[in-house]
């Protein structure tokens, strides 16, 4: 019988072989699908859980279920499986990013703005795949949330599982405070404090993704929240902190769009006459002005309390005063 092989990605040219996976810390905890999905990446999920149901997956020599739960030291079966072909895409390149805090749990960066949190959607590569180039040692990098390409800001990412885990339960409760600085277009009312309007994503004529307000009784609506602090006013534009109570995608930008008042710089539900002329004019001001500046969360680990901040970028700090 020929060896079994640890090959992660079999070449084109080579037939795929078995693979024995032994667990360790990153993937502690992990349910088997998942694991699977990772380790076979472009195997479609149908193909996936078909494999689990014949019993060709094997955890400790023996059958399991899509949802067995992982435990260091388990040994994964993985069966020959013949990836799709894909188009060679460019490798990420190594780069680093300004960091907040970082132990052994957890790294928080400042994301800038332009950059793209993960690849997909037409994207080869972003943030967590830059990171794991410039960390090739690292055994576990996963992002605990997302933030638009167009945003810069506070962005967190977990080194170990139990610490992916317990973020997204703290963010899914609500339990974490996140708070953005967003310059938006005119005097925003003072008495404008508290935003409660359901949020409805659709795909466009376009084929994009796209958010817009809903009505409470609608089927597709998701209650969201978002809470406004108006922190200095200028002749043309004011500068509000947004904390979210809700995570819904493009919450912010359309929230303070259906107010009257859209962020500016925004490519997606902005101003478009008014952002051309800021990014032409002596500004040259030609991103969004929208900024996770601060993270309030409980350290898994520790159980210390956190508050983490990040400052505007240069060019936002020069726009509010030149």
């Amino acid at each position: 019988m020929p060896p079994d092989t640890t090959q992660t990605q079999p070449s084109a040219s080579t037939a795929p072989a078995v693979r024995r996976v032994t667990v360790d810390e990153g993937s502690a905890g992990q349910r088997l699908d998942n694991f699977l999905l990772r380790e076979l990446k472009g195997v479609p999920k149908t193909h996936v859980y078909r494999v689990i149901r014949a019993g060709e997956v094997r955890v400790n020599k023996g059958r399991a279920q899509a949802d067995t739960r992982l435990v260091i030291g388990d040994e994964v079966r993985i069966p020959p499986v013949r990836l799709p072909e894909r188009p060679t895409l460019p490798e990420a390149p190594a780069r680093e990013f300004p960091v907040i805090f970082e132990d052994e749990h957890l790294l928080v960066i400042d994301k800038p703005a332009g950059v793209a949190v993960h690849g997909g959607s037409g994207v080869s590569y972003g943030v967590i795949e830059a990171l794991r180039r410039s960390r090739p040692t690292a055994k576990f990098l996963e992002l605990v949330h997302r933030l638009d390409k167009e945003t810069s800001g506070l962005l967190m990412i977990a080194k170990k599982r139990s610490t992916l885990v317990a973020l997204q339960d703290q963010l899914r409760e609500r339990e974490t405070g996140k708070t953005y600085a967003a310059l938006v277009w005119g005097e925003w009312p003072a008495r404008l404090k508290v935003i409660d309007v359901p949020l409805v994503k659709f795909v466009g004529s376009d084929g994009e993704r796209w958010v817009r307000p809903g009505k409470a009784d609608e089927e597709e609506a998701k209650r969201s929240i978002s809470l406004v602090r108006v922190m200095q006013k200028t002749q043309d534009f004011s500068l509000l902190d947004v904390t979210i109570k809700t995570g819904r995608t493009h919450q912010i930008r359309v929230h303070l769009q259906q107010a009257g008042h859209a962020i500016v710089g925004d490519p997606k539900y902005g101003d478009f006459e008014r952002n051309r002329e800021l990014a032409r004019g002596a500004a040259r001001f030609d991103r969004m002005f929208l900024h996770a500046r601060r993270l309030r969360f409980t350290h898994p680990a520790t159980g210390a309390e956190l508050t983490l901040e990040a400052p505007l970028p240069p060019e936002c700090a020069k726009l509010m005063n030149p």
